[in-house]
């Protein structure tokens, strides 16, 4: 049975109807209360509106919806099976020669497709609302409306001085020598008041960290209402450190599909650790054969002749937990790659490969009966 053929349209067809329902279905139940638990926090600020609550809500949806579009798939599979098997559809189709992976085939492609149009267009929405999502919590946290962010895909920290300022530090060029110092390139530093206002910022050309000190060559220093003054040589006392830089790079979530690889030779070429981003990027890429192996875990317990009553549920509440189990499985593994206990491409590829593995053996062997 092809891709393209009457049967496998109609069969997809289904699967794509019921996976943008249960897909729906789900993103308003998560939406619901995420907007009243936003609600709940920004209750008795006045200077809060319930469009700012709705826009928090929104943004931080996508983050969300990620991480449950496995199982929208093994949801959206289980009722197309179902169906398919109620109506004895899946009887008739079997009976005229159509092998289990013959049936399967054209829903694995639409399954795998849907992966792809996952990584390649949805991710990099969700990358950008969940930047988003960084700001409006950060104007929800300082009281300012109008509080904005200073976000590069380079190296950029936040930093509350003891004084009550805070410190913006941006750097487009990164490097640690084997000394452990960092140098950097078109730094800046901006200094704001507890109301997120810029009170002024210092350019440089050239930057090294020694312990809590930044020693800025060729600097600008700019203040409202002021010339500029240019200074050849400037240090500038801190509380970073480079530990604190380490811990401080941009989030993998909040960086897209496209973006990742440049932002990890970014990373690498600084003498930086991006083992984070570097599963990010593998854990997208191997998504599509997740969803893969979650429609044939779906088709292992809901692909039978007879299907009727009370065993409906036994099969849906145990594709369910199993489905769980994996998950749980996987974030164990990933947990394991991130703090480097088994290789990277290992912990990111194994739960997919599990998967499809069992799934595969399980379907072989109920196509020999």
């Amino acid at each position: 049975m092809s891709f393209f053929s009457i049967l496998g349209r109609y069969v997809n067809r289904q699967f794509i109807a019921n996976f943008f329902i249960v897909f729906f279905s789900v993103v308003g139940i998560i939406l619901l209360f995420d907007s009243i638990e936003t609600l709940r926090k920004i209750s008795g600020r006045e200077d809060l509106s319930l469009w700012f609550a709705a826009q928090l809500a929104i943004t931080r949806i996508t983050k969300t919806v990620e991480i449950v579009i496995p199982f929208v798939v093994m949801v959206a599979a289980m009722i197309t099976f179902w169906r398919l098997s109620k109506n004895n559809e899946f009887v008739v189709i079997r009976s005229s020669g159509v092998s289990m992976f013959g049936f399967l085939r054209p829903l694995i492609i639409a399954a795998f497709l849907l992966g792809l149009v996952n990584i390649t267009l949805f991710n990099p929405l969700s990358a950008k609302m969940f930047e988003w999502y960084q700001v409006l919590r950060y104007r929800m946290d300082t009281h300012d409306p109008n509080a904005v962010l200073f976000s590069s895909k380079g190296l950029w920290i936040r930093e509350a001085a003891p004084d009550g300022t805070i410190l913006l530090i941006q750097a487009k060029n990164l490097q640690q020598e084997d000394s452990g110092s960092v140098w950097m390139r078109d730094v800046s530093i901006t200094e704001l008041n507890a109301s997120s206002q810029i009170q002024k910022s210092y350019e440089a050309y050239f930057a090294t960290l020694d312990g809590n000190t930044f020693h800025l060559k060729d600097v600008k220093l700019l203040i409202g209402g002021q010339p500029v003054k240019k200074m050849s040589d400037y240090a500038y006392e801190t509380t970073i450190s480079v530990q604190r830089i380490k811990e401080n790079f941009i989030e993998p979530e909040a960086i897209s599909f496209w973006q990742l690889p440049d932002t990890i030779r970014f990373y690498e070429k600084s003498g930086f650790s991006a083992q984070r981003h570097w599963m990010r990027f593998l854990g997208l890429l191997v998504s599509p054969f997740l969803l893969v192996g979650m429609l044939m875990l779906a088709a292992v317990f809901m692909l039978q002749n007879t299907l009727r009553g009370s065993a409906v549920m036994v099969r849906v509440i145990i594709s369910i937990v199993t489905g769980f189990t994996f998950y749980f499985a996987s974030q164990l593994v990933f947990a394991f790659g991130l703090n480097g206990y088994i290789p990277v491409w290992l912990a990111v590829s194994a739960p997919a490969m599990i998967i499809l593995l069992i799934s595969s053996s399980l379907l072989i062997r109920a196509d020999e009966v």
